[in-house]
């Protein structure tokens, strides 16, 4: 199936292009969590959101996932790893399945984590970013499971079923409750050491030899999400239309830079919808002026 409309993301921002955007009768899939952003659902108290005076962040969370239920937005909690642009339509990759889409709104708010040093350099040859899609290429060898969250101990037991060694570092708090077969280190990463391919990772602890690095965050780093995209600094560069430099390819909220506001990411998440479906109903246009030239 072809979607009309990708939206990843489920916060203010994503929310607000779903229901822009079945209001308008797409055809949309919306890749998120359930509970909204974190960042929603975590907040004490928001005192500027018009209509919604002194909402505790759940509180609003809940009203926001609750509006897009009403309009029939279903979330699909998969993550995208990478969105690649394929012409008339953008393949978008799951942790387990791969998806095609018309356009693609990015409402995945900022990602705080710098990348390490050698990362970008790495990326497909020892570094990836979604263990479940490679762990079949490290059968037999030594794989590093990088997890920002509990709910990365799935990819490293997936793992561990592929690789001869699969060690797991948290980076987080809570306790681990990995597979026996995943070696859980408590260490601090700094970087991925490797010529032409990944061939060590570097702690404040010391050195791991290893294939290959998972780093699992959560969320990717939009040049890293999507290849060939203009950013500056953590953001996508955007026209007032909400559009990237990929043509189709829009984005909206904190990704698209400051101010990081909730009202202003709703509003950028409705631009942004309207703007993809004035970009389709433009390519339908001209596909029919082709035809009737013919």
């Amino acid at each position: 199936m072809v979607y009309d409309i990708a939206i990843i993301g489920t916060g203010p921002a994503g929310l607000e292009a779903a229901i822009t955007a079945k209001v308008r009768n797409m055809n949309i899939i919306v890749f998120g969590s359930k509970k909204s952003s974190g960042k929603v659902f975590k907040a004490h108290t928001i005192l500027n959101y018009l209509g919604l005076p002194e909402i505790p962040g759940d509180r609003m969370a809940k009203t926001f996932l609750d509006h897009a239920a009403s309009m029939g937005v279903e979330i699909t909690e998969e993550q995208i790893t990478a969105v690649y642009a394929m012409g008339d339509t953008f393949a978008l990759q799951g942790a387990v399945n791969m998806y095609e889409a018309k356009t693609v709104i990015l409402a995945t708010g900022v990602v705080a984590a710098k990348p390490y040093p050698n990362e970008d350099r790495l990326l497909g040859r020892g570094v990836s970013y979604c263990a479940t899609c490679d762990a079949a290429l490290y059968k037999g060898k030594t794989a590093v499971v990088i997890g920002s969250s509990a709910k990365e101990e799935p990819e490293a037991d997936f793992m561990s079923e592929y690789a001869a060694k699969t060690y797991y570092i948290p980076l987080y708090k809570e306790e681990v409750h990995c597979r026996p077969e995943v070696e859980v280190l408590h260490v601090t990463p700094v970087d991925v050491l490797g010529e032409n391919k990944v061939e060590k990772l570097l702690t404040k602890e010391g050195e791991i030899e290893t294939d290959g690095v998972f780093i699992l965050r959560e969320a990717v780093a939009p040049g890293q999400l999507v290849p060939g995209l203009e950013t500056e600094g953590p953001h996508v560069v955007v026209d007032i239309h909400m559009a990237a430099s990929i043509p189709g390819c829009y984005a909206a909220g904190d990704i698209a830079g400051t101010p990081y506001q909730y009202i202003k990411a709703a509003g950028q998440g409705n631009t942004a919808a309207l703007s993809a479906i004035t970009y389709m109903q433009q390519k339908e246009a001209e596909r029919r002026r082709e035809e009737a030239k013919q």
